[in-house]
């Protein structure tokens, strides 16, 4: 689900880094069978409650992932908050040959914490994600050769990714029932993500392993940082409908600031999960001043649409994610477009194989290259370019049941048209990079919808079923009789269920599923 990622200043040509392995070894007691355990034939769970199969498909913001999606995170129960981490950081060195290449050490990373808890007939969350990347990444970003967006110094920042803002993430979120399956959802805060592209790039399964982001990445996720969003929407099992107003202004290059602007921009998004292993969107924002003009000029308005498709299996030991995608952005009437595909491929939680490819159109302000006439002052806006760019790579990680320290390679070439030869010393550039990497270790969610599909999870099975004390407190779906709740003995208490499905997954290990969550009382 997510993850997090660090960068840090270069330690000469041998670094010896020691990553203490954490574990958290809660023994589990076996599942308790009772006089109060009555077998009977299994209700299908129609509705759409806040439990461990809508935990799974949560991305960034409020978009989604597959239902069928590992976790990385910790967590524990605090009363009748659930307290969850999730960090990925990354110490890099990365290297980009060519006229336009660079080499630098430094740490690409985000930590985010998150509290949940029931609220009345719903669910409330806070979320707080934070990347120290502007003491960890120098200058105006990594290098990213063809990478692109926002400035620096008052210019266009080109092949390099720059750093995330301090504050990547406040936000809150509360959503109730409607009538049956349906529920609606609010969410915002002074840093948060709008209803615009698909789960941003550090929280895609697809994307996790590898600390570079995509050239694209301007074209289909940039607004996953913005100072100030509030998005409402209405969701069922399989489809959500949301829109967001909010401040669709770049953040500037004073990266420990919060950037507060007027929330005069506008999108919207439709979700559609089809089964439980793939989810698509389609959304469409217009962004109000997105962009700084050139010297005096004023900023410029951007239309952006994305498409995109997600698709996750899990097997006994593979975890296999996939996300590709278009994107536009239009801005004075002119349109690029781009296209990405990226995969990833993690073994028994200790080796991921990672790819990405991405072909973009840039036009000549992107890449911060020379108007072709001099007196034409527009061109520079004018001018497109079709870039491209392919990355592989492989990470291990060593074996630890909380947390996952490894090490890995990415490598890259860069395609430019020939126009563009000199700029960049060749039409093909090569660069790569090694990295030392921390995140936490993968928790499996298996929900009945991804037995359903005959996927299973490896490493550490999440077991979360809403249970009460008393079965009228349950959120079930349409026709749900509490007079004939399913119900078992647990250490001397009564619990009710939906479903004799959930009565039955919770009895594989309730020490666990009570510590996710909390009966309803």
């Amino acid at each position: 689900m997510y993850g997090v990622r660090f960068a840090s200043r270069p330690m000469g040509a041998t670094a010896v880094l020691l990553f203490a392995h954490l574990s958290s070894a809660h023994a589990q007691a076996p599942p308790a069978q009772s006089p109060g355990h009555e077998h009977e034939a299994a209700q299908p769970a129609t509705s759409v409650t806040h439990d461990m199969s809508t935990m799974a498909r949560e991305g960034s913001g409020t978009s989604w992932l597959p239902d069928a999606s590992p976790m990385y995170m910790v967590h524990r129960q605090k009363g009748p908050w659930m307290l969850m981490a999730h960090e990925n950081v990354f110490l890099q060195f990365l290297h980009e040959s060519g006229n336009r290449g660079a080499h630098q050490g430094g740490s690409i990373n985000w930590v985010m914490g998150m509290a949940e808890r029931s609220a009345g007939r719903g669910h409330l969350a806070v979320r707080s994600m934070i990347s120290v990347e502007p003491w960890t990444i120098r200058g105006c970003g990594y290098p990213d050769l063809l990478a692109s967006g926002e400035q620096c110094g008052g210019e266009a920042i080109h092949d390099r990714q720059h750093q995330h803002d301090l504050a990547m993430e406040l936000s809150a979120e509360y959503d109730g029932p409607i009538r049956g399956g349906t529920r609606w959802k609010v969410f915002g805060g002074p840093a948060a993500e709008p209803a615009l592209g698909p789960v941003a790039y550090p929280h895609r399964i697809s994307a996790m392993p590898n600390p570079i982001a995509p050239i694209a990445h301007h074209w289909f996720d940039s607004t996953h940082v913005s100072f100030g969003v509030v998005t409402a929407g209405v969701y069922g099992t399989r489809w959500k409908v949301e829109s967001s107003a909010f401040n669709g202004r770049e953040p500037d290059e004073r990266r420990k600031n919060i950037d507060f602007g007027a929330l005069d921009s506008m999108a919207g998004r439709v979700w559609f999960l089809p089964t439980p292993r793939l989810a698509m969107q389609v959304s469409a924002g217009h962004l109000r001043e997105a962009e700084p003009g050139d010297g005096v000029e004023p900023r410029r308005d951007v239309n952006k649409a994305t498409a995109t498709a997600t698709y996750h299996r899990l097997g006994e030991r593979l975890v296999w994610a996939s996300t590709a995608g278009w994107g536009v952005n239009s801005e004075g009437g002119h349109a690029t477009h781009a296209l990405l595909a990226e995969t990833s491929v993690t073994r028994d939680d200790r080796d991921s194989w990672f790819g990405r490819f991405e072909v973009v159109g840039k036009t000549a302000h992107d890449l911060d290259i020379a108007p072709p006439v001099a007196a034409c002052t527009n061109c520079v806006d004018v001018e497109t370019f079709t870039v491209s760019k392919i990355q592989g790579g492989y990470t291990h990680y060593l074996d630890s049941r909380a947390f996952k320290a490894g090490a890995g390679l990415v490598v890259s070439a860069g395609f430019v048209p020939g126009r563009l030869r000199a700029a960049y010393g060749g039409t093909v550039n090569t660069g790569f990079g090694v990295f030392l990497t921390i995140r936490p270790a993968m928790v499996s969610v298996q929900t009945e919808a991804v037995h359903a599909a005959g996927a299973a999870g490896g490493g550490r099975t999440m077991v979360m079923v809403q249970t009460a004390f008393d079965p009228a407190k349950l959120t079930c779906p349409v026709g749900f009789d509490p007079g004939t709740a399913p119900s078992t003995i647990y250490e001397g208490k009564t619990y009710y269920f939906c479903s004799g499905a959930d009565r039955d997954t919770f009895l594989t290990d309730p020490k666990m599923s009570l510590s996710m969550m909390p009966p309803k009382q």
